[in-house]
């Protein structure tokens, strides 16, 4: 659609893209819940995350006018980035092109747009060990870049057990002919924009309302390694019972942030 678009002004639609990535371990004793706690709010710390934010701003063509960061007691962390428009390349469809875009190690870009924002939320359970973990993820922006850019990377820039999805078109803006056009591109899923590799790793739902041009997609990690899930032990240290009941609650777990639901 964008290659044969012809707009009257400026493009005044706004995209929306926003995460919400689980990361989950079991851990048996309290010190090894306080031990993870304490570890994945290191390795998401503010600093970091304000990086990878940077990047998602490069990867979607922006600028950075202003960066908000905070690392907050006990446990957490946020940053916002405000992002502004640059001139735009109009023969350069690699950043005008909603698409895959890169992964972590190609990192490429030159522009800018609305906001960018994360947020981290650390907790655990007293009682059953499971430890959970989830970053609020929002990119949104205005014009012609789109936010879907930041797709892959994102998603392989965590350890990302169940990802959650949500991609929005808002407002409208006009063709030269004063016609008003709702969305400025082809989609029929968030699953058209994701690279290979993350569609063979996850299985994936699908909820949308394209008449509304709101699409959501649920992603969970097929693969299941007990010793990946496991903080301060191993396979090894565990007997079959305490290995299938440690599983099980893992499992269970897992599908019910995928649902949404209590599966009790």
């Amino acid at each position: 659609m964008t290659d044969n678009l012809r707009l009257h002004g400026f493009n005044n639609l706004t995209s929306s893209l926003s995460f919400n990535i689980y990361d989950i371990c079991y851990a048996k004793t309290e010190e090894q819940r306080k031990a993870y706690i304490d570890y994945i709010d290191e390795l998401y710390n503010a600093e970091r995350l304000t990086q990878i934010l940077k990047d998602v701003t490069n990867i979607i063509g922006a600028h950075v006018l202003n960066i908000s960061r905070q690392d907050y007691e006990p446990h957490g962390a946020s940053v916002t980035i405000l992002i502004a428009e640059h001139e735009l390349d109009e023969h350069d469809p690699e950043h005008i092109e909603p698409g895959p875009g890169p992964l972590p190690e190609t990192v490429l870009g030159h522009l800018d747009k609305s906001h960018v924002t994360v947020h981290t939320y650390p907790e655990s359970h007293p009682d059953n060990g499971i430890s959970t973990f989830r970053l609020d993820i929002d990119v949104s922006t205005c014009g012609m870049i789109s936010p879907l850019k930041a797709l892959n990377y994102l998603i392989h820039s965590f350890d990302s057990d169940i990802v959650t999805t949500d991609y929005r078109v808002r407002g409208f803006t006009r063709d030269v002919d004063g016609r008003k056009l709702f969305i400025d591109h082809d989609i029929t899923s968030i699953q058209d924009y994701l690279a290979e590799d993350t569609k063979r790793a996850y299985q994936m739902v699908d909820v949308n309302v394209y008449q509304e041009n709101m699409f959501h997609t649920k992603m969970l990690l097929k693969d299941f390694e007990l010793d990946n899930y496991l903080f301060g032990s191993t396979r090894r240290d565990l007997t079959f019972e305490e290995a299938r009941n440690i599983e099980d609650r893992l499992r269970k777990e897992m599908l019910e942030i995928f649902y949404s639901r209590n599966l009790d």
